[in-house]
């Protein structure tokens, strides 16, 4: 299983960015994908997922800024965040439970500036 996060990148508050997470090695369309954030010196949070079904849970913090989507012919899940803020920088990594285990992405990085 390899899941290959892009997208992060320097923006300033306000802006958007689009992540994505492509997936290969897996029946994509079972499982569910969740996006995770590290802000610098912190622990690992849980932004978003999105089931297998479609339904999409957010985090308090990124409800009504960020929508999370998948397309399961391309194996791809995506996160659209808008009007970001400082507080949402740091490495963001998808992850998906398969196998009795959570495959985890390399990251992704944003930087929020103010």
């Amino acid at each position: 299983v390899q899941l290959q996060a892009s997208g992060g990148g320097l923006v300033q508050a306000g802006g958007s960015l689009r992540l994505s997470c492509a997936a290969s090695g897996i029946v994509f369309n079972l499982y569910t994908v969740s996006w995770y954030r590290q802000p610098p010196g912190k622990q690992r949070e849980l932004v978003a997922a999105i089931g297998n079904s479609g339904t999409p849970n957010y985090s308090e913090s990124m409800k009504g800024r960020a929508t999370i989507s998948r397309d399961n012919i391309r194996r791809t899940v995506y996160l659209q965040m808008n009007n970001l803020k400082p507080d949402d920088t740091g490495d963001y990594y998808c992850k998906v439970p398969a196998r009795g285990r959570d495959f985890w992405g390399r990251g992704t990085q944003v930087t929020v500036s103010s």
